[in-house]
């Protein structure tokens, strides 16, 4: 029987949980670092942002939780993950209530692009995974703008048309007397593979979905998807399911197609999610979702400050960055997380009261960024659960001002719709605080 241990991000007390019962699993999951996990060994494991590995951030150093003699203590990771018979909840610390988790899946909702106002958000295993199933959309189109994922494929003929290598024994069974047929086997690069059946299989699955089935017709992009899917499959078989996620347990390598990645990642678990559900998987893997609060936070305020002229540097990429030295020597950069003319901003996920949470490596690093960038103003953006939360102070010894910005996601929505409708008042509190702040003091 599964087991569920409930708790939040950045949890310093710890949650205590039954040693005898999940000490070994709870060990097996909290062993390494995220970087050091090889999700090639893990394909029922979700992590965002899927390039921890190699962005400049400091999240892959994460691990999704440490134990303490009977406790569990969380960081910035949250999400869902099981292991064996046991299964660890970890939703916002900005959540209201125990049963659901209404400012996390907001934040996933804007991130991912999801149409979504009545799913029944729990903690448990059902709501996560079901949460999955909308996800599907935006992966699906990601991956598709890439082509139709293609590899080499092994297939056997019996025709007059040859064009491979001839199979003799194979030949002489199935050609004699001889009516003008041969038998031969090539190698072909088709988008009718393993990858592409384990796509069209969650399709399938979700298009009987109680609840869910019209995601996949919600837009033209995603029809279209969904068609080309259809297509590139001919030899589709809902009998060969079992075979089919067994043969994806090898995640794509392919440089060209790294969306199919995590879309490969997402089908498998889709397509397990009964298993999990109903406690029939006996398997050793460990499964779940993962994010990043920081990372989600400040992708968040990207779907709103874009709107309002503010660039989002790409740590990876070098995307957007201001180069540190004149003379260009070298790559290095600066990489505010948002800023244009007058602004540069830093987004913060964490819990923040006054001036004397704000770290004091951070307001020099918001100084440096703000003379590099050659602006006058610069701010944190946190979450809050105080709605007066916006100070602006002068600098000394130059024109300029430094203010904490906070967004009230704290509230007592009887349900998810009116949660969104409450966001919707902040987002646009935010940008009016943030225009306040640029025109504080002289000019």
């Amino acid at each position: 029987m599964k087991r569920l241990i409930q708790t939040t991000d950045n949890n310093g007390r710890g949650e205590p949980f039954d040693v005898a019962l999940h000490l070994k699993n709870l060990q097996q999951l909290s062993a390494k670092p995220l970087c050091d996990l090889d999700l090639n060994e893990h394909p029922y494991l979700l992590i965002f942002p899927s390039d921890y590995k190699t962005t400049g951030d400091d999240i892959g150093k994460q691990r999704i939780f440490t134990i303490e003699e009977n406790r569990l203590l969380t960081g910035n990771i949250m999400g869902f993950i099981g292991y064996r018979n046991t299964q660890v909840s970890i939703r916002s610390r900005f959540s209201q209530g125990d049963n659901n988790d209404y400012f996390l899946h907001y934040m996933l909702q804007r991130v991912f692009a999801i149409n979504l106002f009545d799913l029944n958000f729990g903690t448990d295993n059902e709501g996560v995974f079901d949460f999955l199933i909308y996800l599907l959309p935006t992966f699906l189109k990601r991956a598709i703008r890439q082509g139709i994922y293609k590899e080499y494929q092994t297939s056997n003929y019996n025709d007059a048309n040859v064009k491979g290598r001839i199979d003799i024994a194979r030949h002489i069974r199935q050609n004699i007397p001889f009516e003008g047929k041969i038998a031969y086997t090539t190698r072909e690069y088709a988008t009718d593979n393993h990858v592409t059946q384990l796509i069209r299989h969650t399709i399938d699955y979700i298009a009987g979905h109680p609840l869910s089935g019209n995601i996949l017709y919600n837009d033209e992009e995603t029809r279209d998807a969904v068609s080309r899917i259809c297509l590139a499959t001919p030899t589709y078989n809902r009998n060969e399911l079992r075979h089919i996620i067994n043969s994806n347990f090898r995640l794509v390598r392919h440089p060209y197609f790294d969306e199919y990645i995590n879309l490969q990642r997402l089908c498998l678990q889709i397509l397990r999610h009964e298993e999990i559900k109903y406690g029939h998987d006996d398997s050793n893997q460990i499964y779940g979702i993962l994010y990043d609060g920081a990372w989600l936070w400040e992708e968040y305020l990207n779907t709103i400050l874009k709107d309002i002229g503010f660039r989002h540097p790409k740590n990876k990429t070098g995307e957007g960055g201001k180069r540190i030295f004149a003379d260009k020597i070298g790559h290095e950069k600066s990489m505010p997380d948002f800023h244009r003319s007058d602004m540069v901003l830093d987004a913060k996920y964490k819990r923040y009261f006054d001036w004397n949470d704000i770290l004091r490596e951070d307001r020099n690093q918001l100084l440096a960024y703000m003379y590099l960038y050659e602006t006058e103003n610069g701010g944190f953006i946190v979450p809050v659960e105080n709605p007066n939360i916006k100070t602006t102070r002068p600098l000394n010894g130059r024109r300029g001002t430094m203010s904490i910005i906070g967004m009230n996601v704290a509230t007592d929505s009887k349900n998810y719709k009116e949660f969104c409708a409450h966001m919707a008042k902040e987002e646009k509190l935010l940008k009016e605080k943030i225009e306040q702040c640029c025109e504080y003091g002289p000019r």
